[in-house]
């Protein structure tokens, strides 16, 4: 199952150090198949805040996620952005292809 890391970026910001990051990031997902869905666009709030801009990396599994986050290479590289960007980042698994959310409700409710 395809898994996602997800950066929310809250003060993106441009530096020397930040440039070195996105110079380096690339060859630091190669290995375990990550690749760029999204990378700091604009955002369109439309419910609630979402200061700042996003980032999400596909992996083929959230092993592959794990191992590109707890990599010697990407942790080199990690404070290059966190000493200059606040935000927050998550690993997480997508849906089955198929996936019905009416069957999902049906499901819990039936648990209840």
């Amino acid at each position: 199952m395809t898994a996602y890391a997800l950066a929310h970026l809250h003060t993106p910001t441009t530096n020397e150090d930040v440039l070195t990051y996105l110079e380096r990031i690339g060859a630091t997902l190669t290995p375990f198949g990550g690749e760029f869905i999204v990378h700091g666009p604009q955002v369109e709030v439309r419910e609630g805040e979402w200061p700042g801009t996003v980032v999400i990396i596909a992996f083929p599994d959230l092993d592959a996620a794990r191992s590109w986050y707890d990599s010697p290479e990407y942790q080199e590289i990690l404070h290059l952005r966190t000493d200059h960007i606040a935000g927050s980042a998550i690993l997480f698994d997508g849906v089955r292809a198929g996936h019905d959310p009416a069957k999902m409700a049906a499901a819990i409710r039936a648990a209840r």
